[in-house]
């Protein structure tokens, strides 16, 4: 049984990894492992290192080598690293706020100064999935896209509607009210 090269990088790609695209702003766990010491009295520790960027593009689409280019401003420079998304050294993925891009290289953003580098955007809840993002967008494009004059005229006539029967609702409780204190002022006489 033959297993070709495609198959192959298809089977090592991960799963757990978010839908990345450029103009997103990601936080990136990876895992360092540090070592101290020469020989048989080396210690290593592993931590996890966070870096928080704007995501400036995407290379290798979605096979086992593509790799994103995350950029973050640390104390007034800008610096920018390179990460593979399916390395094991990278732990998670997480997406912190989605902004639309209308390129696939935001390269124009290394030139920005200030306030100009922070995208805007939706800020994502962590316990909400991406997906679940995505498709609510989609469903609201759709129905805008299918609304038409005549239904919003009914939509208004409705509300018009709506709006008067509250406001015969509460003319009938002042009424109510009025009555209950005229009876109030004859049994007090």
């Amino acid at each position: 049984m033959t297993v070709t090269l495609q198959e192959f990088n298809h089977s090592r790609t991960r799963a757990d990894m978010p839908n990345i695209k450029p103009g997103h702003v990601v936080k990136v766990y990876q895992k360092i492992v540090e070592t101290k010491g020469v020989g048989k009295k080396a210690e290593t520790k592993e931590r996890v290192q966070i870096f928080e960027g704007l995501v400036l593009g995407r290379k290798g689409g979605d096979g086992i080598n593509a790799t994103i280019t995350v950029r973050k401003i640390s104390g007034g420079i800008g610096v920018e690293r390179i990460f593979p998304i399916n390395a094991p050294t990278i732990e998670k993925i997480e997406l912190v706020k989605i902004t639309k891009a209308r390129r696939a290289k935001l390269n124009f953003m290394r030139d920005r100064i200030g306030k100009a580098t922070k995208p805007k955007g939706e800020l994502i809840d962590p316990k909400e999935n991406i997906v679940g993002i995505k498709e609510e967008i989609s469903e609201e494009d759709k129905n805008a896209e299918t609304k038409t004059d005549d239904t919003e005229i009914k939509g208004k006539e409705e509300m018009k509607e709506s709006s008067k029967e509250k406001e015969e609702d509460v003319a009938v409780e002042k009424e109510e009210k009025v009555a209950k204190d005229k009876k109030e002022v004859t049994e007090e006489k």
